[in-house]
């Protein structure tokens, strides 16, 4: 979790483009163009000391050190595994990528992806790399991570057992582009078993820097089709899959020639007339390049016959490419899971390509603090960070005759995976989305009460333990909130959101205070009254060096007008502490604070909850008591040392300055 000099520097780097598409990060600052030069001037292979060839870099549990599983494991070059290997042999394909000892089939579905999409692929391996020229035993290949493109260098030893390679492979024995990318994969998050686990969509996100959405097929978005003539618009990367029932059924061939989990692409979905109505079609490729849909809309199907000659000779192809033609009804039907990436701006080209409009922020949950759990928890939900989305333009083809403003949200937390090996592991994750008015502006975090009486316009399809997770809206234009979450309090994470609109639109951050600003009268209210005045005088014990039996009545009615400077004698502790328990919550203590008159951004409220909370996130009332005296005299103190500054400044002939918070 960053601290406030890193996320400093971190966002000056990203002002200086440094982490985008065209300027990747060096990862551990490892420029693989000065090791590689080095190694060559020195006439010595690269030895990699951030991700040596040891038991910690395969795993830390099933592959752990004490694992059978990696017992005679060792590492060897590709140059001593065969007589002449290739980086890439004549063309990368989807033979290249045959799965190992993993269970990263996820990955390996995406890499598969990769390769149908060539532009893409090189942009994550880069093709200036052999065993040939300059061979100096480093590669290197390109990630996105959380907003970011990152340049990850390897040594090219490998994982081996019994002669083999122990993880991905390819057909072609000689070939080992995607070994490499595997294992730059790995030292990103951490070791090899960290991989094990996934989402398809997850290697998509890291190989693009694009934003994913899943649509189950068994029930489908009323505007489906429509989102997918819009996503291939747009230059995104779109696949389907059928689900499989058992191992048996893996790669096993259906009466109508489709695979069972198997990854194919969506390559086009069009509008032809078809006897006097207009008939959905949508074009699938096997990667394959062969074993086509027989059914209707098939390449050698009679419902052809009856199609425009126009039509028939646009997109008709009858030969056994792998590519072909069905309905979108069957689509549905034969097909269980559509996925679509939807690519940044940044990585697409062409003038013809429509781009959406992208807007991100970073954020935390943090314990006591920001992470308010989900709506279920009404007490603590509204402490979540907060974003506002402006949608003001409806789209220029809405789907189906509805007008509203298309836009994609997507909620990613961050480093999980690269934390398994301290035995983390995903929360789950999910969001809400609120209408509001005159909130964009004002730029107010939303308090409890708001949530109360308020219904949300939308939310994220379900809660998951998924690193992402992402949804495909249309709403009016307006003002929305978005609330990410935890599906419980008190879990502590950072996370990174993601809004893509098909038209610009303004996004931003609501923070919890914009400044920590100290009203000019402040209220610190102690619950003492006629009935608890002694219980109360002897909390407040002197110790032993001091002669006293305890503060009087009047004593503490004295403390209490001090502090009370309104004059309304309003007993705050016990009216925040709504749940009657006796002690304040964190939330509560958080109200009660702003209640008080200080108003402090979330940092700070961090720090209040660290120093005067005990472990279960309560405050009792010493503590309350002794944190509103502590910030009483520290922004009493601050007041006088600003006041002085402005006379000394007007005396100086400068500008004085307001007095508004630290």
């Amino acid at each position: 979790m960053p601290g406030i000099v890193d996320r400093l520097q971190h966002n000056r780097d990203k002002a200086c483009g440094i982490g985008s598409n065209s300027h990747a990060i060096k990862y551990l600052n490892q420029d693989y163009e000065a090791l590689r030069r080095d190694c060559l001037d020195r006439g010595r292979l690269f030895e990699d000391e951030s991700f040596e060839p040891l038991p910690s870099s395969l795993g830390f549990n099933e592959l752990g050190p004490n694992s059978f599983k990696v017992r005679g494991v060792t590492w060897q070059r590709p140059t001593e595994l065969c007589r002449n290997p290739q980086f890439i042999a004549k063309n990368a394909s989807r033979t290249d990528i045959c799965q190992g000892a993993l269970g990263d089939c996820w990955l390996l579905a995406a890499i598969a992806s990769l390769t149908l999409n060539k532009q893409v692929l090189y942009r994550v391996v880069p093709q200036d790399q052999s065993f040939e020229e300059n061979y100096a035993g480093i590669f290197h290949f390109e990630f996105w991570q959380f907003g970011e493109w990152v340049d990850v260098v390897v040594d090219d030893r490998l994982p081996i057992r019994d002669g083999k390679l122990l993880f991905v492979h390819s057909e072609e024995g000689s070939e080992f582009w995607s070994a490499l990318l595997e294992k730059a994969y790995a030292k990103l998050n951490g070791c090899y078993e960290a991989l094990s686990g996934g989402s398809t969509v997850e290697g998509f996100e890291d190989f693009t820097g694009g934003i994913a959405e899943r649509h189950e097929l068994s029930k489908p978005h009323p505007h489906l089709f429509k989102i997918i003539q819009k996503a291939l618009e747009r230059g995104s990367l779109l696949g389907c899959s059928i689900d499989i029932t058992s191992a048996a059924d893996s790669e096993a061939v259906t009466y109508s020639k489709l695979v069972k989990g198997h990854a194919y692409s969506v390559t086009a979905a069009e509008l032809v007339e078809y006897m006097g109505a207009l008939e959905r079609l949508i074009r699938i490729r096997n990667p394959w390049g062969q074993v086509e849909w027989n059914g209707d809309w098939s390449d050698k199907s009679k419902e052809w016959r009856y199609v425009s000659d126009d039509d028939r000779s646009r997109l008709l192809s009858r030969c056994d490419d792998g590519e072909f033609w069905m309905s979108f009804s069957d689509f549905l039907r034969e097909y269980s899971r559509l996925e679509i990436c939807h690519l940044t701006p940044d990585a697409l080209t062409g003038i013809d390509i429509k781009k959406w409009a992208e807007t991100e922020f970073e954020e935390s949950w943090r314990k006591g603090v920001s992470a308010g759990g989900c709506r279920n928890y009404p007490r603590t939900f509204w402490t979540n960070p907060q974003f506002v989305v402006k949608l003001s333009e409806m789209d220029d083809d809405p789907d189906e005759g509805e007008d509203g403003c298309t836009f994609i949200v997507g909620v990613m937390q961050k480093n999980k995976r690269r934390r398994r090996k301290m035995g983390e592991d995903m929360d789950t994750i999910g969001f809400a989305i609120y209408e509001v008015r005159s909130c964009f502006m004002m730029q107010v975090h939303l308090k409890q009460n708001f949530f109360l009486r308020n219904r949300s316009a939308a939310r994220s399809e379900t809660f998951i333990n998924l690193r992402e997770v992402s949804n495909h809206f249309s709403l009016p234009p307006g003002e929305y909130l978005i609330v990410p979450s935890t599906f419980e309090p008190n879990k502590n994470g950072d996370f990174y959101v993601r809004v893509f609109t098909e038209k610009p639109a303004d996004f931003q951050y609501v923070p919890h205070s914009s400044m920590c600003s100290f009203t000019t009268n402040p209220r610190v209210y102690i619950n003492v009254t006629a009935e608890t005045a002694d219980s109360s005088c002897f909390a407040l014990s002197a110790g032993d060096d001091i002669k006293t039996t305890g503060f009087s009545l009047s004593t503490c009615r004295n403390m209490i007008s001090l502090l009370d400077l309104s004059g309304s004698n309003c007993l705050l502790y016990k009216e925040r502490d709504a749940d009657r328990s006796g002690c304040m919550s964190s939330s509560e203590m958080r109200m009660a604070v702003e209640a008080a008159g200080f108003s402090l951004n979330n940092p700070l409220h961090q720090i209040i909850v660290a120093r005067y909370s005990e472990p279960n996130l309560t405050i009792d009332f010493d503590n309350f008591v002794c944190c509103l005296t502590r910030l009483e005299l520290l922004f009493g103190e601050f007041l006088v040392y600003c006041l002085c500054k402005h006379s000394l400044c007007c005396k100086e002939g400068g500008v004085g300055t307001g007095v508004s918070g630290y």
